[in-house]
């Protein structure tokens, strides 16, 4: 069995308030983007996990596939099974790609071996594995609240837009980033609005009102990162913002436009959504 793990990106991004367990409520809205991975799984004599594409970092026993296999395998001692994955979305970028493989795995381990596990139940298993990870099984725009894993269906139709990633040789580490951000519920200087309602206005409205707050702390590290994201509105866009906590900077377009400049300094994709 081939599936074809897809990316996808913030639209908006509110670090709302620290919890008392360490971790951070957060509002955003989760986008499917037509950027993808490809993964292969197969029953096989012996389990093998192997890899082309970009260099994945760490251990293969630590890979999200990994133990998405094996957390589903303690419960319904599953066969061995081969898995190959090619790797084309970039790693630490904010564009969920270790969570889509992980997400695609379980899809394709119920179809596979006929587990007849509902959404629901794929959604629990995969939020072992990762806060953004359940987004991935059903694969489609939310809200999401919590840690970012408890969602709330949205209408928001993108299609005929197009998108346009622009990949810096930037790591920024999440850890980093949440250390170094001001919730908003110790920040009165914050706007009050929700992210629903600000994703609900005219997207003409999006560039001066929806904000990704990790953009302030990170672009005072970083500075070309905010100068990618002015290039991004030169040539058109009508919103750009940095993806989850970077470094992969965005922007929506009503056309394909001319990155011909961006293409020249950074490794660039765009698709029509």
């Amino acid at each position: 069995m081939v599936v074809f793990p897809n990316a996808k990106i913030n639209l908006g991004l509110h670090v709302v308030s620290k919890r008392e367990d360490g971790y951070h409520n957060i509002e955003t809205c989760f986008v499917p983007i037509p950027l993808r991975d490809i993964l292969e799984v197969i029953e096989s004599k012996a389990f093998q996990f192997t890899t082309s594409g970009l260099s994945i970092p760490g251990k293969p026993e630590d890979n999200l596939c990994v133990r998405a296999y094996e957390l589903l395998q303690t419960d319904f001692d599953l066969p061995p099974v081969q898995i190959h994955l090619h790797k084309i979305i970039p790693m630490g970028g904010g564009l969920g790609g270790g969570s889509s493989n992980a997400s695609f795995l379980l899809r394709s381990l119920n179809e596979l071996f006929s587990l007849s596990l509902t959404d629901d139940r794929l959604e629990g298993y995969a939020s072992q594995l990762g806060s953004d990870c359940p987004f991935f099984i059903r694969n489609q725009p939310v809200l999401a609240s919590g840690t970012g894993n408890e969602f709330q269906e949205i209408s928001l139709d993108l299609s005929g837009k197009h998108i346009v990633l622009v990949f810096p040789d930037i790591s920024v580490s999440t850890a980093e980033a949440y250390a170094k951000v001001v919730p908003r519920q110790v920040n009165p200087s914050m706007p009050s609005a929700s992210l629903h309602e600000l994703i609900k206005q005219s997207a003409e409205k999006w560039t001066d009102n929806l904000a990704n707050d990790f953009e302030a702390s990170v672009f005072a590290r970083y500075p070309v990162l905010e100068d990618i994201k002015k290039q991004l509105y030169d040539a058109g866009a009508f919103y750009a913002s940095m993806s989850g906590s970077g470094s992969t900077m965005y922007g929506l377009f009503p056309q394909a436009p001319d990155i011909s400049d961006l293409s020249r300094t950074y490794s660039v994709w765009q698709s029509k959504l």
